[in-house]
């Protein structure tokens, strides 16, 4: 029998949740979030703001890795979806879609270069597949250069594309013909790409890596390795895409066309799966001969497609490019000034527009930050590659005021770590154990 969580006690239900989703999906995520401070249990969700069934209010800095940045609920988005509901669903995907034709109509619009066309799906790992499979079939060639600390997605292409080991090692052997190379080195992605390589896959800002931005001159020398072997270079737009840096797209700030993009997390509005792989007209002929080569039943829905659309819209109508380059200078002047105040704690600030990271002196910090921050009102988590890299994600609907809020929780926790006020013994790094090498 079910239990009516409105006559539930808070602690009982938040208990009760948590003991459900141990038992029945992943006992070690919710350990994970205990030792973080972060075992709270989402209820109402507004703009940049989460509420539990606490009641505690937490300015949301994860956003779901950069998923929320029209905000959470925004009503335009859930009036739209609503219409949508009315008299549409997922619609027929053999079909043609009058939604699906107005959104990649519209994505065209706001593309970098000639991306004059699209493939959608449900999420990143599946626009990242789509985009390595188009680039070896649309020229040819076998091989894929990535780079360590990357991340594209947990699926078969994307996975064998990603950078860390841990989440590679139990699934392999991968997919063949995939290298990795330091990010951020011209010389080493020089020396790998050659007549064999279909495309290098780039993130502009390393996302799970760390807030690794592209150094000066990187992308633009990836674009020319690429021109001079014959390769295509696909971009990763999934995080920083969608105006979180300021502009539609990073690349944009490194004067940088790709020849493929993938697009996903913010596209649906927080209500709705959905991604896209952007891609010029030459490479579409490759699509020409079997136009059902790459389907996916759910991807691009009619629902989905009327929901991002109203994103498009919400973002250019509220003017929020410009306000996620003004909230970032707010944030990076303040995370500078943080940083100068606490020199054995902070060993870095970095980032682009409302994607910001801060690097503590050490990787324990992450999770210890991560809990503090939370009794602060702030609810951060650190990245999935980099530990001592704590993510700045906010909503690009994010005000003054809840800047001044992350900075001011951001100080105030830095001081409760230091004189070790309300810090739980189990928030010490979390390690998985490895599994025995096969065959042991």
């Amino acid at each position: 029998m079910s239990t009516d969580p409105t006559t539930e006690d808070p602690a009982e239900h938040r208990a009760r949740v948590l003991a459900e989703f141990a038992a029945t999906i992943n006992p070690q995520k919710v350990r994970v979030m205990r030792a973080a401070g972060l075992d709270l249990i989402e209820a109402e969700r507004s703009g940049a703001w989460v509420e539990d069934i606490d009641g505690r209010r937490f300015l949301d800095c994860f956003t779901s890795a950069g998923s929320f940045n029209v905000g959470r609920r925004h009503p335009r988005v859930v009036a739209a979806a609503k219409r949508a509901v009315d008299t549409l669903d997922h619609g027929n995907f053999l079909l043609v879609s009058e939604q699906t034709a107005a959104l990649a109509t519209r994505l065209a619009g706001i593309a970098p270069g000639n991306l004059d066309c699209t493939m959608f799906g449900c999420g990143g790992g599946e626009a990242i597949d789509f985009a390595l499979k188009l680039a070896r079939g649309a020229t040819g060639r076998p091989r894929i250069v990535s780079t360590v600390n990357g991340y594209h997605g947990h699926t078969g292409f994307a996975l064998s594309a990603g950078g860390r080991a841990a989440f590679r090692e139990p699934f392999e052997p991968l997919m063949p013909e995939f290298g990795l190379v330091p990010f951020g080195d011209v010389d080493a992605l020089r020396a790998a790409v050659d007549a064999t390589v279909a495309a290098v896959l780039l993130e502009p800002i390393q996302g799970e890596g760390g807030i690794i931005v592209a150094p000066d001159g990187y992308l633009a020398s990836a674009r020319q390795i690429c021109d001079d072997a014959g390769a295509l270079l696909i971009l990763d737009e999934i995080q920083t895409g969608m105006g979180r840096t300021g502009r539609w797209w990073a690349s944009e700030h490194f004067d940088v066309e790709p020849d493929i993009m993938t697009v996903a997390k913010s596209l649906g509005g927080s209500l709705v799966a959905i991604s896209a792989t952007m891609f010029s007209e030459d490479l579409r002929e490759f699509l020409i001969p079997n136009p059902f080569i790459h389907l996916s039943t759910f991807g691009g829905s009619d629902v989905a497609c009327s929901v991002a659309l109203e994103v498009i819209d919400v973002i250019e109508d509220e003017g929020l490019l410009a306000n996620a380059t003004a909230r970032g200078a707010q944030l990076h002047a303040g995370l500078a000034a943080i940083a100068a105040a606490h020199p054995d704690q902070v060993a870095d600030v970095r980032g682009l527009g409302l994607m910001a990271g801060i690097q503590y002196a050490e990787d324990s910090m992450g999770p210890r930050m991560s809990f503090h921050l939370a009794q602060h009102g702030v609810l951060a988590v650190y990245s999935g590659n980099q530990p001592s890299v704590m993510r700045l994600m906010p909503s690009l609907v994010a005000t003054e005021a809840d800047i001044d809020h992350l900075l001011g929780g951001l100080d105030a926790a830095l001081d409760d770590l230091l004189h070790g006020r309300g810090l739980p013994e189990e928030t010490a790094p979390v390690r998985p154990r490895r599994r025995p090498p096969r065959g042991a």
